[in-house]
Formats: structure tokens, sequence, C-alpha cells
């Protein structure tokens, strides 16, 4: 029974080192996937706020030639 139990506990170990390695590595891989993430996230957001500005100027340039227009009208 106690030759069992040694036994048990020789391949345990080996076993219990295998599977936290492997939590380890899925653990740097989940990080480097939420870091790609977050990256892709803030370049979602400045090419928004880039054609958010964008758009913003082209609107003053279509009131302005309209302005324009209107004054060549009068």
């Amino acid at each position: 029974m106690t030759g069992l139990v040694a036994v048990i506990m020789i391949f345990s170990i080996p076993i219990i080192a295998i599977v936290t390695d492997h939590f380890k590595t899925q653990a740097k891989i989940k990080h480097t996937m939420i870091k790609d993430e977050l990256e892709l996230e803030k370049l979602k957001h400045d090419n928004f706020v880039i054609e958010t500005q964008k758009m913003r100027l082209e609107l003053e340039q279509m009131k302005l030639e309209e302005a324009k227009n209107e004054t060549k009208i009068i």
C-alpha cells in the first residue's frame, strides 16, 4: 500500500508541473492577445478622431463655398 502511494506521489509531481506550465503558457498567450486588442482599439479610436476631424473640415469648407456662392448670386 505504501509503495502504491509512493509511486502515485512520484508520478503526480511531473504531471502537476506539466499542467502548471500549460496554464502559464495560456496566461501569457491571453496577455499578449489582450495587449494586441488594446492596441487595435487605440488605433480604431485614433482613426475615428481623424475621420471626424476630416468630416468637420469638409463641412466647414462646404459652408464657406455655399456662402461664397450666395454672395455671387446676390
